[in-house]
């Protein structure tokens, strides 16, 4: 069950010709550090365990995506910012593997996390996207060449958490706890997220993962803020995150019946949340390594726990990345029947939906740049920081 063998398979053959991913925080890869907001990591202690430091990712070091880009893709994420993109940007598009929309404070509604600041909401994440579908279109020379490349793509979604712990339950900053109870909240996200997921769909969907809520309720800031009384984590908090992961579920059953040329899948991040962490390492449970501001990220520049290994949680709202490699792995392999449905990632990536690759045959042969993925070459999934403010604003992540 290493994941280091599933690397070498793909290295070997990667599994599909490219990777997005829409979500927040969990997986940010710095798309908010130029965005006005307090939610930005692109400071120490964060990534102190990740090649180039700081970069933006909510943690220290790699995050679930960045493991299974490598997985699927043999990408080393991790090796992302030792390129710079700018010089090439009117070539990278001919040769695109992904992009990573994620925003940190982000929701499925776009007013979710904005008493932090700005952020790109999913559904300004999904328009991003069409801006990138017009450009692999360009470059690949017609639009028949470039849907058969994304249909083949995966895509994968993991958002939801904000609309709880930055909206529902803060009912100072938003009044949704006022205008829904907590199954009318999360049938409106739902509602929401499948809208979403359909316009994606247009834009050349076909293989999509859709990640549930985990426990946010056993989230070290949440207990923080609400208090315990003596119990593991706030049930009302977990309650309403199951609320949203039953719909969620049966929203992916919905449009695998009616979108009958794609595949959808489910991730049960809140199941695998269940057991006990101690059989995997960890140690500590219910607080984070590093020190933690009032807001719950990390105090700058102050120094964090040694043993980072030990540790579920890296600040008091992020998973570290020895916890996002444990997701990675489930995700990517199911360890338990209930970790995703009907199938896993591995399985979506290699799923045959009778659609062709879009790689021509020139692509994977011959100059080796498919083969050999040195980010010397191309750095093809990329974080949207890692471009200039002109190209940012292309994107439409610049704000201001």
């Amino acid at each position: 069950m290493a994941s280091s063998s599933w690397y070498e398979v793909a290295a070997a053959d990667p599994q599909v010709p490219c990777f997005f991913i829409f979500g927040d925080s969990l997986n940010d890869c710095g798309n908010n550090n130029h965005i006005n907001t307090k939610a930005k990591a692109n400071y120490k202690p964060y990534g102190i365990d990740f090649p180039d430091g700081a970069t933006g990712r909510f943690t220290n070091g790699r995050t679930t995506v960045d493991f299974l880009g490598s997985y699927i893709l043999y990408l080393d994420l991790s090796l992302s910012t030792q390129t710079t993109l700018d010089s090439f940007f009117f070539n990278v598009f001919e040769f695109v593997e992904g992009i990573n929309y994620a925003s940190g404070s982000a929701g499925i509604l776009d007013e979710t996390g904005k008493h932090l600041g700005h952020n790109v909401a999913l559904g300004t994440q999904v328009q991003n996207h069409q801006i990138t579908l017009s450009r692999i279109v360009a470059r690949k020379g017609d639009n028949e060449t470039a849907a058969e490349h994304l249909n083949a793509c995966v895509y994968y979604m993991a958002i939801g958490s904000n609309d709880y712990l930055n909206n529902y339950f803060l009912p100072d900053h938003y009044k949704t706890s006022n205008e829904f109870s907590v199954e009318e909240f999360a049938t409106h996200l739902v509602s929401t997220y499948g809208d979403r997921i359909r316009t994606l769909y247009g834009y050349g969907a076909r293989k999509i993962a859709v990640v549930g809520v985990g426990k946010i309720g056993c989230v070290p800031r949440t207990m923080d803020l609400f208090g315990t009384n003596g119990t593991k984590c706030i049930q009302n908090v977990n309650l309403a995150a199951q609320y949203f992961n039953k719909q969620l579920k049966k929203l992916v059953v919905d449009l695998n019946k009616e979108l009958k040329d794609a595949k959808l899948i489910y991730i049960n991040s809140y199941g695998m949340g269940d057991g006990d962490p101690t059989i995997l390492g960890f140690k500590f449970i219910t607080r984070g390594c590093c020190n933690p501001r009032g807001d719950g990220q990390c105090v700058k520049d102050k120094v964090p726990c040694s043993s980072r290994r030990e540790y579920v949680f890296w600040d008091s709202f992020h998973p570290t990345e020895a916890s996002h490699r444990t997701f990675a792995d489930r995700t990517y392999k199911s360890l338990l029947p209930s970790d995703s449905d009907p199938f896993d990632l591995h399985s979506l990536a290699a799923l045959d939906l009778g659609i062709k690759s879009g790689r021509r045959a020139e692509e994977t042969s011959g100059s080796g740049r498919f083969k050999h993925r040195n980010v010397e070459f191309f750095m093809v999934i990329f974080c949207t920081f890692f471009l200039n403010r002109k190209i940012l604003d292309v994107l439409g992540f610049w704000k201001g």
